[in-house]
């Protein structure tokens, strides 16, 4: 049974059964419902891509519910150390120089969530499945809400330690310019280790910015780019215009002047801005998925909460354990508009 389908006769049965004034017979039915609620909520937060397939989810849990620490190796290559490991010209009465190096590794906290809701037991009783349906939708965007706040805060975390921002000195205050995405790509490239053939080198392959840095392209003026490109980008559909000299550009509505990830940054890190600049934007290399990482050690749980009944109410709550972590910084740049 699934609750985002229409119901049937059975489903509906059920539902109505939650409202049983026989407290046996509402506890089963409730307990049968958020095993329901359960299923396609685990397929919508924690295996779906709630963070535009930024972070890889990696299953740590086990079924016979022993806890598995997540413990990720580092390199044996440590970042700034690559030109200590060099070969040498070997005299002839000589040995080979000797490089000890230890593999370690970082283990990345988790942490629970949990969420909850509950409705009326009349609408159980006058089987309103459009009322339940809509409860789900809205505990599961709780989770998805929570997930996605706390991912994008270690993003932006990782970018501000590197104490770096990129931003066009030439641009006027506040335009979002195609050199400003030539500048990132140079950057990260410069910042990234190996040379020019190396072959897992990082670059610059998604830029997530406002949806006003994607209207300030659609108003680009000849100084910016020529007429016949002017004209694609004034006929393009929505979503269409969405790649700038390789990058895939990515709009969410959280950046932006005065927006929550542009608090975030401002307020709560203290991260500054050259003068004149407004907003943030974050360029991801995700052409390797060996950076961002989301270990799960506890998958959600939904539950039925019988506590309720007496308050003549039905509900679900649930919990997981999971947690975020960049484990190379190299991968995120942040640039400024």
């Amino acid at each position: 049974m699934k609750t985002n389908s229409k119901p049937g006769p059975e489903e509906t049965k059920i539902l109505v059964a939650t409202a049983s004034r026989d407290l046996g017979v509402a506890e089963e039915a409730m307990a049968e419902l958020a095993v329901a609620i359960e299923t396609p909520l685990r397929q919508g937060v924690l295996n779906g891509d709630n963070l535009g397939g930024i972070f890889a989810p990696i299953d740590l849990t086990r079924e016979s519910g022993a806890r598995v620490s997540a413990e990720f190796p580092i390199d044996f290559l440590a970042p700034g150390t690559e030109k200590e490991h060099v070969a040498y010209t070997i005299p002839n009465h000589g040995y080979i120089p000797q490089r000890h190096v230890e593999g370690d590794y970082v283990q990345v906290p988790t942490y629970d969530i949990g969420s909850a809701i509950d409705w009326n037991i009349k609408y159980a009783r006058d089987a309103r499945w459009d009322i339940v349906t809509r409860a789900n939708e809205v505990f599961r965007a709780g989770f998805t809400k929570k997930m996605n706040d706390d991912g994008w805060q270690v993003i932006i975390s990782a970018g501000y330690d590197r104490n770096v921002v990129v931003y066009d000195s030439d641009a006027a205050n506040g335009q979002f310019t195609k050199r400003l995405v030539s500048l990132g790509k140079t950057v990260m490239r410069r910042n990234g280790g190996g040379n020019s053939t190396s072959v897992n080198r990082g670059k610059m392959s998604h830029l997530f910015l406002s949806p006003e840095g994607i209207e300030d392209i659609r108003n680009w003026n000849v100084d910016q780019v020529d007429e016949v490109t002017r004209r694609e980008i004034f006929v393009a559909d929505e979503g269409v215009m969405s790649r700038i000299f390789g990058v895939n550009l990515v709009d969410i509505d959280e950046l932006g002047e005065g927006q929550e990830y542009q608090d975030y940054y401002a307020t709560t890190l203290g991260g500054s801005m050259p003068a004149g600049d407004t907003e943030i934007c974050v360029g991801l290399d995700l052409t390797t998925n060996n950076s961002f990482v989301m270990p799960v050690t506890e998958d959600i749980t939904v539950n039925s909460d019988p506590n309720l009944l007496r308050s003549r109410r039905a509900g679900i709550y649930g919990w997981a354990e999971l947690g975020f972590a960049c484990l190379d910084n190299r991968r995120v740049i942040l640039l400024s508009y």
